[in-house]
This record gives structure tokens, C-alpha cells and sequence, in this order.
């Protein structure tokens, strides 16, 4: 299966602007990128990415600085059936996508936390994609007023986006790839001072 990967390369994770650099955050989002690119290869499915600017990664990029819903509906005409996984979750795992892409249903939706899509299966002609605000819901109605069959994939791995320094946290115990790499090399710890687990840098 196709599966479009959207990222933005101009001004990416601007919520990490209190912990990381704009050089920083630029690099620690190409690391996410290639997790997720190289994750979703081996989950045996074919990544495209779709990116704002050029960007230097193992697999086909094709380049649109539109709004993300029209770029994404672009692509998606390209042909289905199809996935769209966000190039910020480097939680994923080859099981994770591939219990995505191999549940059946018109729109398969992995929710993420706050009412976002963080992934999702297209196979019906008429559905859109509509990434504003809480995103989740509008593509479950969406979905129904087509008469569209919805599937929900309940995931941690999928649910958790890489967005805000308590993320980081999550992608230092669960990670494994080169964006959990990248922050242990940039001086990332867990800072466990025995209430809730957060992060510090050395």
C-alpha cells in the first residue's frame, strides 16, 4: 500500500521552540522523518513523502507548500487504496503500521491524543481529508455521511505524535531509532526526582 508521509521542513515542531534551537528542531524532525519512512518500509508498505521544501530522505518526495488537507487530498488522488502516516511519530513500529494498514474498513483511523489523526487508511473514492482542528471527529462523520464503513485503530504507538517536551519523555523510554538517538547525543535524560517522569538536558 501507498503510504503518504506529510512533513513539514520549513518551520517544523515550533512546540519544542522552549527545548530545542530552530537548528535543533530541524534535525531532531529529519530524524523523525527517516524513523518513520524506514518503519513504514519494513512494515512492508511503500512511503511517499510530501513535504514543504526539498528534503534529502530514502524515498520518493514530492514537494507541495499547500495547506496540509489539500496537498494530502491531492495525493491521495493518485490512487487508492492509501495510508497517511504523520512524520512526527517515531513511536511507530512495523507492527503498529501494519495492523493499520492490514485492518479492513472504507477509512481506518488511528486517533491521536486531543481529537487528531496521526494515521489513516483511505479506500473510499469520495472520502477528504480534513486535518483542522479536531480532526478525528470531523473524518468519523465524514466517513458516515458517505455511508463509508470506519474503522478505529486504538494504538499507543500510533496515538502518541511527537509534539511537546513531555513527548520527548515517551520517545526516550519507548523509542529506539535515530530521533531517540539523536536526543541522547544532544544530552536528553529522564529526570525521575520520584514524582512524574520528565526530561533534562546535561
Amino acid at each position: 500500500m501507498r503510504v503518504v508521509v506529510p512533513f513539514s521542513a520549513d518551520r517544523p515542531k515550533t512546540r519544542l521552540s522552549d527545548t530545542l534551537d530552530p537548528t535543533e528542531r530541524r534535525a531532531f524532525a529529519r530524524a523523525m522523518l527517516g524513523d518513520v519512512v524506514e518503519t513504514v518500509r519494513d512494515a512492508g508498505a511503500d512511503p511517499e513523502v510530501l513535504a514543504t521544501e526539498p528534503v534529502e530522505v530514502d524515498a520518493p518526495v514530492e514537494v507541495d507548500d499547500r495547506r496540509l488537507s489539500l496537498a494530502v487530498n491531492d495525493a491521495l488522488r493518485d490512487g487508492l487504496p492509501a495510508a497517511v502516516v504523520m512524520a512526527d511519530l517515531a513511536l511507530a513500529t512495523q507492527r503498529s503500521v501494519r495492523r493499520l494498514v492490514d485492518t479492513e474498513g472504507d477509512v481506518v483511523v488511528a486517533p491521536g491524543r486531543g481529537a487528531g489523526t496521526n494515521a489513516i487508511v483511505v479506500r473510499h473514492p469520495e472520502f477528504r481529508v480534513d486535518y483542522h482542528g479536531a480532526s478525528f471527529l470531523d473524518h468519523a462523520d465524514a466517513a458516515r455521511e458517505l455511508g463509508a464503513a470506519i474503522r478505529v485503530v486504538d494504538s499507543f504507538r500510533l496515538a502518541t505524535d511527537v509534539d511537546e517536551p513531555s513527548d520527548l519523555v515517551e520517545l526516550l523510554v519507548h523509542g529506539d531509532g535515530a530521533a531517540r538517538d539523536w536526543l541522547v547525543d544532544a544530552g536528553f535524560e529522564l529526570d525521575d526526582d520520584g514524582g512524574r517522569v520528565g526530561i533534562r538536558r546535561r
